[in-house]
């Protein structure tokens, strides 16, 4: 099924929707796999809360959300995100160290034919054990498909193999994503990494059953649009969903950018890990010698868990070639490659500056991982996000292109 509308899709016909793709199934047990609250802007969190609904009265319902290596949710994002809908003690915790089981292997030589030759070791898939547990009748996995700077475009498997997915998956896709090169595959499908999500869906999951919810967004405010709706299995509804992402989400600048202004809402970004999106998505936008300012009120620490936050404080974001030598020369970096290809991502490599503006971490601690810095307080004067829309501005004589959420796009030259 596939809905793709040219203004936005209701709440009422998404509840439509919703209840059409259960027709015909006999369901005693299921479990839900939404995104996080750092996807408030999915519409998944919406979709999870009425199949929730639809479904506690019948069979037992099971809601883990797909957080990879994010910090679980708290139960006042719980409340928020779920429309009140679906109790705390509901959730489960997916843990990416401990919660997993393996269920095959990418081979070495597959690895390297989408990789051009650049990684040829094998790839272990894991994923959270309850995936595998046969007595889900269906498994539901909400979340949106937009520009990504790890796959090329988020999410259908991805929520499974990095979502609910196990260390060596999470390390070897992020570092094969960074050796094969951002700018070769954000906005794009039939990445490296895709196609050995591809492979390990194809050949590991042919017996689990799966029903991807897929949308395509924006925002306007704190309102989410929906504009599409792609409930299926098949890879072409990913396909799909894809093309329409790109035409929703891509924004073609038609000249370099000098100066970019980006605001991290403090109810999503609280990590660099997750604010850098402000780093990826406007990475090939910037013009050589710009700057792009970070508006980060809430940001509070880099790693969403304190091995990554010890380990990107230690080793900062100093560009690809340092960091490749770093990988080579420290266990601790080999042993946390997903750290390592972050580190590569977050850095522009000298190519223009970037200014995290945050009081939550302090001065040294944001220079000691290789970012200049601004106290927010100070830099709000100049850049008020209250009264700055999207797109260029005047500000003191000098022009800005202002985005208010790095997550619901990719900006780019080409």
């Amino acid at each position: 099924m596939f809905i793709k509308s040219e203004t936005v899709i209701s709440d009422a016909e998404l509840r439509e929707y919703l209840k059409k793709s259960l027709e015909g199934k006999s369901l005693k047990k299921v479990l839900l796999l939404p995104p996080d609250y750092t996807r408030m802007y999915s519409g998944a969190g919406k979709i999870t809360a009425y199949y929730y609904e639809m479904l506690k009265d019948t069979c037992e319902v099971d809601v883990m959300p797909a957080l990879g290596t994010h910090v679980p949710m708290t139960e006042e994002e719980c409340e928020t995100f779920f429309l009140g809908k679906i109790p705390f003690e509901r959730l489960s915790e997916h843990n990416w160290r401990t919660d997993v089981v393996k269920i095959g292997e990418v081979p070495g030589s597959f690895v390297s034919e989408v990789s051009d030759g650049l990684v040829d070791t094998p790839i272990d898939v894991e994923v959270n054990k309850r995936i595998m547990d046969p007595s889900y009748d269906l498994i539901i996995s909400a979340g949106q498909v937009v520009p990504h700077e790890v796959v090329g475009m988020a999410n259908y498997s991805k929520n499974i193999f990095v979502g609910c997915g196990g260390s060596s998956m999470i390390n070897s896709s992020h570092m094969l994503g960074a050796f094969y090169g951002m700018e070769r595959i954000m906005g794009r499908d039939f990445s490296p990494v895709r196609r050995v999500f591809d492979y390990a869906q194809d050949n590991f999951l042919k017996d689990v059953p799966l029903l991807y919810v897929l949308t395509v967004t924006t925002n306007t405010g704190d309102v989410t649009n929906l504009h599409g709706l792609y409930i299926g299995n098949r890879r072409e509804l990913f396909e799909m969903a894809v093309a329409h992402s790109q035409e929703k989400n891509l924004n073609h600048m038609d000249r370099p950018l000098k100066k970019v202004v980006v605001y991290l809402d403090p109810r999503e970004f609280k990590s660099t890990w997750l604010g850098n999106k402000a780093v990826y998505r406007t990475r090939m936008a910037i013009a050589d010698g710009g700057e792009l300012i970070i508006l980060a009120p809430g940001v509070k620490m880099f790693g969403e868990d304190a091995e990554n936050d010890r380990l990107i404080r230690k080793y900062g974001y100093v560009g690809r070639e340092n960091i490749l030598r770093l990988v080579k020369e420290n266990a601790d970096l080999q042993e946390n490659q997903s750290v390592a290809a972050h580190l590569i991502h977050g850095s522009s490599d000298g190519r223009f500056k970037i200014t995290y503006c945050t009081e939550l971490l302090t001065e040294d601690e944001v220079r000691g991982a290789a970012f200049d810095y601004v106290p927010y307080a100070e830099i709000v004067k100049k850049y008020d996000p209250t009264k700055l829309t999207d797109g260029f501005h005047t500000v003191d004589g000098e022009e800005i292109f202002y985005i208010s959420n790095p997550a619901l796009g990719l900006w780019t030259r080409d």
